[in-house]
């Protein structure tokens, strides 16, 4: 499966698919085509049975600087209905990346500042090198970070949020960890290692699985323990348990042995397709 990307180079590896921003030029700022690009990316990896999981990275020095200058720089003689459709292109996009059913992961390194920063928080998982940095920087520029802003509050809180939306402070790795953006943040030489570890953990798990915890998350935040949310809760496990992997899972459990998971029966990847680039 091939597509020509031009802002991205996307491949899988061992059911693995890493999405990395080449425009290393302008620090992998991204203008219209890489959003369109990122969200073409996703929704085609969501639903490739090849990939498990897929890791978001950035070329060069810097993970994203956010918004590429020429962008900004046209959007300044947009109309607001021009506006509006650039930015929903941009909302789509974040979208497409926090709703993908394969668990994603953003490995940042260097800076990754306003729609950057926004991109780390669209992905499940977020681990980072030391010596990364953080800002939100759109107040400074006379401008709110609103189409990130869902994304980077979940990922927060409110009161942080509160803060580094208006002071478009800089902030390092250790706070990006503190305040909850991060999961993890590693020496620069441990973070390829590392991630690779959460990868292996992954790969233990069933796919199916991993795509409806997922949706839980998604669906259960924030909202509070009523009848209908127990019931809920109740018929997803239940669905889940009946499922030929819920099955199988416990099967393999009692029987002390490794179980096989649908996707490993019915579609696993010839050996030969475990290098591909899209």
């Amino acid at each position: 499966m091939t597509q020509g990307f031009q802002t991205l180079q996307t491949e899988v590896r061992d059911g693995v698919a890493f999405v990395t921003m080449v425009r290393e030029r302008v620090r992998n700022a991204f203008n219209e085509s890489m959003i369109g690009e990122l969200d073409a990316a996703f929704g085609e990896l969501g639903q490739n049975q090849r990939v498990r999981a897929v890791v978001l990275c950035g070329r060069g020095p810097v993970f994203c600087a956010g918004a590429d200058l020429e962008w900004m720089a046209r959007m300044a003689d947009f109309s607001a209905e021009e506006n509006r459709r650039d930015a929903l292109q941009l909302a789509r996009m974040l979208r497409t990346i926090c709703e993908c059913p394969k668990p994603t992961i953003a490995r940042v390194h260097g800076d990754a500042y306003g729609g950057g920063l926004g991109l780390v928080a669209a992905c499940d998982m977020a681990f980072a090198a030391r010596g990364a940095t953080f800002c939100l920087s759109e107040t400074r520029l006379g401008l709110i970070p609103a189409t990130i802003g869902p994304y980077v509050v979940r990922a927060i809180g409110r009161r942080n949020a509160l803060r580094y939306f208006q002071t478009a402070e800089r902030f390092d790795s250790a706070e990006a960890l503190r305040i909850g953006l991060l999961h993890t943040v590693v020496a620069a030489e441990q973070l390829d290692p590392y991630i690779a570890g959460v990868l292996d953990a992954l790969s233990q798990t069933s796919l199916q699985a991993t795509r409806e915890a997922k949706r839980l998350v998604h669906d259960i935040a924030e909202r509070p323990l009523t009848d209908q949310l127990l019931a809920d809760t109740a018929e997803r496990i239940a669905l889940v348990r009946s499922s030929e992997d819920g099955r199988e899972g416990v099967r393999a459990f009692l029987q002390k042995r490794k179980p096989l998971w649908q996707v490993s029966r019915s579609s696993a990847p010839p050996a030969k397709d475990d290098d591909e680039e899209m």
